[in-house]
Formats: C-alpha cells, structure tokens, sequence
C-alpha cells in the first residue's frame, strides 16, 4: 500500500473517497505536508517499516535516518527499557542507510581473541569527526572533480623563495602556502564556491576566511585564516604557520576553528595523485591538493614532461553545477601555473 510504503498513518487520514475511504489522492496530500528527508533516510523509508517525525534534525529541518530511528523506539513505547539491546537488533535497515551511529546490530566480534584487540573509545575530537563527517555525507549531494595545474611557476618560485636573502623572511613559504594564496585571490570571482548552504539559503561571501586542514595527534582539525583574500602571500603564510602550531600544541580556540567559507585540505605530502575530499558543512566546496607528478605536455610542438600538480574539488550539488565549479578550477590552474604574475598583481 502506497501509504505503508511512505509511512503515512492511514487511519489518521481524513478520506475524500467514497464512503470517506482514504484514496491515493489523501495519501499524496498527507505525503506533500510531511518534511524533506534526507538521501538516508529516503533509502530507509522505500524499505518500509518508519513513520516520518513532524520534524526533523538536520539542515533545514530535514529528517535524518538518526531521525527515523528515534521515531520508531519512541513508538515501540518504552520497548528498550525492557531490552534495549533485543530491541535494537530487530531494527532492520537498507545496506545504504547503515552508520556507526544507528542503534543497529553488527557483525558479532565476540569471538576474537580479547589479547589481540585495543578498545579505543570514541570521544574528544574523534567522536566531532566522526559525527560531522556522517552528518556531511548524509546530507550534501557531493560531487568531486579532479584537474591538475603546470607546476613550473610554483616550482621555481618555491626554489627562489628557499634561496633568498634570510632578512626577507621568506624562506619559510612553502608550495602549500602558494596554493593557498592563488586559492584565496582566484575565489572571489567564484562567489556560488564562497559560500555557506544553510538548508534555506545561500549566504555568499566577499571576503575569503579560509579555512586550512591541518592534521593532528588527536585527528583533524580545520583553523580559519580571517580574510585570506587581502592578506600578502608572507602573512598569509606566517597566519597559516600559527594556527597550525596553535593546533598541534592543544592552544587552538573555538573561535579560531569557526567561520570558514571554503577549505584547502593537502595530501601532496604523501604522494596521492588525487582523493575525495568530504566537504565541511555548511560550506559548499573543499579543494584537496594532491602531489606534483611529471605529466607528458605539448610544449613548442613537442611532447615534454612538465611537472603537474593534482587538484581534487569536492563541491555541494545541491547549490554548486558543475560549469562553475570546473570554470573555478580552470582558473585556479592559470593562477598557480602563473604564480609569479599573480604576486605582482
């Protein structure tokens, strides 16, 4: 029946057919006024066996599949008070809707040897992660396109910043901070990507508070560099530095880990030639650079390779098209290919 399927209460229905039976047409109505769901809980409705709350948790008031859930232990009225692990086992989902965060039973690993594992609680800045990253994935629509810039500019200016005199101060840039500076000064042409989505609306911003991935002894951590856009490449190199230090050291503040508009996360290190990045919510893009590999180029009618830097850009679909965010890459290639013309703009 199409309002089992949707869990729509029949019975609580007002019908318009004969009789004041309740019609297809009753159950639509109902289905129209119910809120949005996310993707999860979409896959976990078509499965049948939930009942829709009036509202719902996440972005914009949409339900969730921890949503979902909550409704159906509230309505086996008291059932885990009286065996809440039974309960919970029977609490069938979608393969596609399972997380860490269901009350869900998993596969049994009671017969493993106890001498050979370590029980590490998930709590501090694991347990944030580990909650925003399922939060993102379940409520964005992401999309992750991946190019790669010429990275002989960068290269060589790298090689002539290392190089310079110790009294510019300047021997401390690294190619990172270089990424980062063509990414804060191409973004403003690219306002739909410097923006935050709050389920409703689009906030898009003027300046550029970016937002740079750092990693961890207790996982991974994102600071704010306040209005990248205006700052020269040596501050925005010194601010990057410190709020890196602040991170490793445990001295970070909260206000200094909020009001991001986009974020650089970068995996050159470690020699990946392209990822997918999970976007930080509520903002709509996140660019991974990736390492620098040669790459065959046609230069002066002649096949050479030149050295490349790989670019992964994860965006919202829900608020981003592809054009714009492939246009944005595009540009940001020509800003890092052309770095040294970008520093004398």
């Amino acid at each position: 029946h199409l309002a089992e399927r949707k869990g729509v209460d029949a019975a609580a229905l007002a019908g318009s057919g004969p009789g004041g039976r309740v019609i297809e047409r009753d159950v639509l109505a109902a289905i129209a006024t119910q809120p949005k769901l996310t993707p999860v809980a979409k896959a976990m409705m078509a499965e049948g066996g939930f009942a829709v709350p009036a509202q719902g948790s996440g972005p914009g008031g949409r339900v969730t599949s921890r949503d979902l859930v909550k409704e159906g232990e509230t309505g086996r009225g008291g059932a885990e008070e009286r065996g809440s692990s039974e309960a919970a086992a029977r609490v069938s989902l979608p393969a596609s809707a399972q997380s860490p965060n269901l009350s869900i039973s998993q596969s049994p690993i009671s017969n493993l040897p106890s001498a050979d594992v370590e029980v590490i609680a998930v709590k501090g800045v694991r347990k944030v992660i580990a909650e925003r990253m399922l939060q993102s994935l379940q409520t964005t629509a992401q999309l992750t396109l991946n190019a790669s810039a010429d990275a002989r500019a960068l290269q060589a200016l790298r090689k002539r910043l290392k190089e310079s005199p110790e009294a510019l101060g300047l021997r401390g840039i690294t190619i990172n901070d270089l990424v980062l500076f063509a990414v804060a000064r191409t973004l403003p042409a690219f306002p739909s990507l410097n923006a935050l989505f709050t389920g409703a609306e689009i906030h898009q911003y003027r300046s550029v508070h970016l937002g740079v991935a750092v990693d961890t002894a207790k996982g991974l951590m994102v600071p704010v560099v306040r209005d990248a856009s205006s700052l020269t490449l040596r501050q925005l190199s010194t601010e990057a530095k410190r709020l890196a230090a602040a991170c490793l050291e445990g001295k970070i503040t909260p206000d200094e880990l909020t009001g991001g508009t986009f974020t650089v996360t970068n995996l050159g290190a470690f020699g990946i030639e392209s990822f997918t990045p999970v976007l930080n919510p509520p903002q709509v893009g996140i660019l991974g650079v990736c390492n620098i590999q040669a790459k065959p180029t046609e230069v002066d009618g002649e096949y050479k390779l030149v050295p490349h830097i790989g670019l992964s850009l994860t965006i919202n679909h829900q608020v981003v098209d592809g054009a714009p965010a492939a246009r944005f890459l595009q540009a940001l290639g020509q800003a890092i290919s052309s770095i040294d013309l970008l520093l004398a703009g």
